[in-house]
This record gives structure tokens, sequence and C-alpha cells, in this order.
């Protein structure tokens, strides 16, 4: 099965699958609503998440009769808490009780372990860190 972002449609079939007319497509991308990728050609490839989102533009222009350029700014809003989410993720894998683990080296020093590996047996023992009651 092929991936949601994979850039397999061709403008007439992205067009169909969202209801739209091929020319709404085209003015979508040069407002920056939805970017499909480009061919050496030049010819415009859209994917699933692009199908999806110009489904979400129609749904939100008709049904809530926002304009473009409020759709527009949703839609960076969006994108903006989805890469803060990932953000707040990574960090949450790193500071996280429970999720840290370290490891003291030869010299005493902390060391950081990956999740799901243990430092080699020279390298000291395997501590998982949880910070005092009360914080």
């Amino acid at each position: 099965m092929a991936s949601v972002d994979a850039q397999v449609f061709v403008i007439s079939v992205a067009a169909e699958l969202a209801g739209m007319h091929p020319q709404t497509l085209r003015q979508y991308d040069r407002l920056g609503l939805v970017s499909p990728r480009r061919t050496p050609g030049r010819g415009r490839r859209y994917s699933l998440r692009d199908i999806a989102k110009l489904r979400e533009i129609q749904r939100l222009s008709h049904e809530e009769g926002i304009n473009l350029a409020g759709i527009k700014r949703i839609l960076e809003l969006e994108e903006e808490v989805e890469r803060l989410t990932a953000q707040v993720e990574a960090l949450r894998d790193i500071v996280e009780p429970g999720r840290r683990v370290f490891t003291a080296g030869r010299a005493g020093e902390v060391q950081v372990v990956p999740r799901g590996q243990r430092p080699p047996r020279a390298e000291g023992a395997l501590v998982l860190w949880r910070p005092p009651l009360g914080r």
C-alpha cells in the first residue's frame, strides 16, 4: 500500500478525487494552500494527504464560510501545532520521569543511554532516574 505522502496523482485525478475543477487546484497552488510536488517537466503530483487537505479547504470554504486567506492561516496554524506536538514528544522522551535512562562511566561521569539499549558491562551500571517526590 502506498504512503499517504506518495506523490502519485496527476492534477486531473486529484481534482476528481477532491470534487473540484483542476483550475481550482492550480489557484490553490498559486496561493500556497496546497503545494504539490513537481515532476521534472513541471507537472503537479498530488498525494492522498494533499487530497485530504483539498477536501478540508472545500469544507471550510463551503460549510464554514471561511475565505481563502482565513483557510490559509488555519492550515498554517494546524501545521505549527503538529510540529510543536512532535517537538514536545521529543523533549518529553528526554525529560519525563521514568523515561530517561543513565549509566555511570568509568570516571563517574553520567551518560544517557538510548531507550531500549543497555550499555556494555564495562561501561557501568544501568540506573533508572526518577525525580524526588513533590516536584
